[in-house]
């Protein structure tokens, strides 16, 4: 038993309910043949169980929602499992990403205990699903549009024709050994949220965040450039944080479950490693597409580039 100063269980104060049905129970209640259930758990990003409570009605209700989409026909189990799994990542990143940055606003209001959390999670939890909802259908509105014009003119819905840029720090390594572990969390998120402003003020994309790097793309090479220089102005040029370097490299590229894949986004990596700090270096197809009237490049010796062979890098600049 639990004493009275012990932090109250944050699963059910969470979810509002405790967890009351086993696997088998939800298979039953739901009609959904066990496997496929824990199949669909399991997308979500939770492991599987044996025979303990471990589901609540909610639980019961999700699952029922799935299956019912599956059986009108509108998509197949493996769809299904493919969405669930999009929406189980990319929650659990962000049910992270709240908890810490709430966390953190408490620490430095000195509350105490978890039961200080869980109640900033109770009073955000209404007004923070709206959020969410309102985000989703913007993102959904935006991402259905991009669809649309690949359709209209008739190209490969998973492969486009993009600019990807890789924005690097420069020896993240050597500055995380010597800064503390706060100190090193501020810096990579100032970088990512910096990073982000400028990626979405020049219509691209954030693909996602490594720590010490960035991925992003843009179906347009000049701003993906002015994306690149935007980095570098508001991160490398400011005393207070790390240099950093850019990479640009266009080309086709396979977008799938969020991510992209492809030669110009290997190549947009290893490009990094060439620039000199606080300096973007592109390849040939990227500098083919920039006007020339507007940008002056300089093609650099060739070098060996892991997984490329010799590759001759461009160095940019606007005129």
């Amino acid at each position: 038993m639990k004493g009275s100063d012990s932090p109250p269980d944050a699963e059910p104060s969470v979810l509002g309910e405790p967890p009351v049905f086993n696997a088998v129970d939800i298979s039953e209640q739901t009609g959904v043949d066990i496997e496929e259930a824990r199949r669909l758990w399991r997308a979500l990003g939770f492991p599987t169980t044996g025979l303990e409570a471990a589901f609540s009605p909610a639980d019961s209700e999700a699952l029922s929602t799935i299956h019912e989409i599956v059986e009108s026909g509108l998509i197949d189990l493996d769809t299904a499992v493919n969405l669930t799994r999009g929406v189980g990542q990319t929650m659990a990143r962000l049910a992270d990403w709240e908890v810490a940055s709430l966390a953190q606003v408490i620490d430095e209001e000195d509350a105490t205990g978890a039961g200080d959390l869980l109640r900033v999670l109770d009073a955000m939890g209404k007004p923070f699903e709206r959020l969410l909802i309102y985000a989703w259908r913007r993102h959904l509105a935006a991402a259905a549009a991009r669809v649309q014009a690949l359709r209209a003119n008739e190209e490969d819905l998973n492969t486009v024709q993009l600019t990807v840029g890789f924005a690097d720090i420069v020896s993240f390594t050597e500055l995380s050994n010597r800064l503390s572990e706060e100190r090193i969390g501020d810096l990579v998120e100032l970088f990512e949220s910096r990073c982000s402003d400028v990626v979405s003020s020049q219509h691209g994309r954030v693909i996602k965040s490594i720590g010490d790097s960035v991925l992003f793309v843009n179906g347009d090479p000049i701003r993906a450039y002015d994306t690149a220089d935007g980095i570098i102005n508001v991160v490398g040029r400011d005393s207070r944080m790390p240099d950093v370097r850019v990479g640009l490299a266009s080309g086709s590229v396979v977008m799938r479950l969020g991510d992209v894949f492809g030669p110009p986004v290997n190549l947009a990596a290893r490009l990094t490693a060439v620039a000199r700090r606080n300096r973007t270096i592109i390849d040939a197809a990227t500098a083919e597409l920039l006007p020339a009237d507007e940008f002056e490049t300089r093609r650099l010796p060739g070098r060996p580039v892991r997984g490329f062979g010799v590759v001759e890098p461009v160095a940019v600049r606007r005129i």
